[in-house]
């Protein structure tokens, strides 16, 4: 609860207007009338309401009024006192006594300023009596904010309207210039809810008002938040006011499909994968394919698996290739056949598949290039070897030149060139005449 209870204001006011009692016996009178520390938030937020105002308290009010907001959380950290920010803007204001800003530094305990038990044995107006400013110094504000960190800046304001409020205090404009400030007559209460009297009665009664009556904030303006406009609806987003429940019931004529099929034909392609397939085998792998032509898609047979298919099994990797034609991985396929090594069946695969599907120009020119520098390399392991790839890769030429695969003219001087370093063999010299009667 924020706002003081009544008979809480007379106790404060009271204690505020002994000035003339040691300041320890104030605050221990505040502590045997105040024994419920729930009660303090409420207490020191009502006191820092009126020190906002230098003219509502008199120098030893502020004083005591100062005391009693630190001695509520002197039993914690110095850090943990919600109203630290404000005592410190106060011992760095310049505006106000220097009595009063040596007292909170005092209360503080900064730097020399030790002596806090000292200094409250003697009574407000004592104090400020024996009070010589030529032996304080005081500190800035940024030397206290480092002397507690965070909580020695109170932060920006909470919301943009904070700083355009009205103060709930308002100086009254009909006391003249130089009147006394401690009149009755110098304040009013704009707080809602406040006593109308204050401005026009006795003092003490003013401030017992305004005890019972003070609260965080002051007046702030409204902020004004108008409702966003609704964004404009579309014509389709009413449908669902008059749906259409016109459904029709779409069957999965695969479902509960025979799958044994399928699975018969990945299992012969695993074993297909490290020995050759009996001829049974391969027509029953054949028959699958071209009954169901998308179980190519699901047999199992990948990129990488391909040069193990072709070794082994040359007429089903035909088939395969042949119904992945139309795949967009089928560039996978081509580049794991002209990465393998050359050899009788690959080119086999090759040879059988220009006849079935149109191959891509710069596939079969890689493919051969591929074939010539595998005879070249073959020289350093086996001459037999060597001579028995130079005949394959011969008879291979001469079938896709006959058939008009391949344009002599795309590799006349790649294929001329294999022709002359080879021509002790037959098949070379055979086609080395091939490619005079075609320039």
């Amino acid at each position: 609860m924020m706002i003081m209870k009544i008979e809480e204001s007379a106790i404060v006011l009271s204690l505020l207007k002994s000035d003339l009692r040691p300041m320890d016996d104030v605050l221990s009178e505040f502590n045997s009338k105040f024994d419920d520390s729930s009660r303090f938030f409420s207490v020191c937020n009502s006191l820092s309401m009126m020190l906002q105002d230098q003219k509502m308290l008199q120098n030893t009010e502020r004083l005591i009024a100062f005391a009693i907001i630190h001695q509520c959380y002197s039993s914690q950290k110095p850090s943990l006192n919600p109203f630290l920010s404000e005592m410190m803007s106060a011992a760095c204001n310049e505006q106000l006594e220097k009595s009063e800003r040596a007292f909170l530094l005092h209360l503080l305990q900064w730097n020399s300023y030790n002596n806090v038990k000292e200094i409250l044995k003697q009574s407000a107006v004592d104090y400020i009596r024996s009070f010589d400013p030529s032996t304080h110094d005081f500190p800035e504000l940024r030397e206290l904010q480092r002397e507690y960190g965070d909580k020695a800046d109170p932060g920006p304001s909470s919301h943009i309207f904070a700083d355009y409020s009205l103060k709930k205090l308002l100086h009254d404009p009909d006391v003249p210039r130089g009147c006394d400030p401690n009149s009755p007559e110098y304040v009013f209460d704009v707080q809602p809810g406040g006593n109308p009297r204050i401005g026009s009665g006795d003092r003490d009664e003013a401030l017992s008002g305004f005890l019972g009556n003070s609260t965080m904030g002051g007046l702030a303006p409204r902020w004004i938040r108008p409702c966003p406009p609704r964004y404009p609806v579309h014509q389709s987003e009413l449908l669902w006011i008059d749906p259409d429940n016109k459904h029709e019931l779409v069957w999965d004529d695969k479902m509960c499909a025979d799958t044994s099929r399928g699975a018969t034909v990945r299992d012969l392609l695993v074993k297909g994968l490290k020995v050759t397939l009996s001829p049974m085998e391969q027509e029953d792998i054949t028959t699958e394919l071209a009954n169901d032509p998308k179980l190519v898609y699901h047999c199992g047979i990948t990129p990488r698996k391909l040069p193990q298919l072709v070794e082994h099994n040359p007429q089903i990797a035909v088939e395969i290739l042949t119904k992945l034609i139309k795949s967009p991985d089928i560039a996978d396929y081509f580049t794991a056949l002209v990465s393998m090594d050359m050899s009788l069946h690959s080119m086999e695969v090759v040879n059988r598949l220009t006849t079935a599907v149109e191959l891509p120009k710069e596939f079969i020119r890689m493919y051969i290039t591929n074939c010539i520098s595998s005879c070249g390399n073959a020289k350093q392991q086996d001459k037999y070897m060597q001579n028995r790839l130079v005949r394959l890769v011969c008879v291979f030429l001469q079938s896709l030149i006959r058939n008009n695969i391949i344009n002599v003219k795309d590799l006349f001087i790649e294929v001329q060139a294999f022709c002359i370093e080879f021509s002790r063999i037959r098949e070379a010299a055979g086609l080395f005449r091939l490619l005079k009667t075609l320039e």
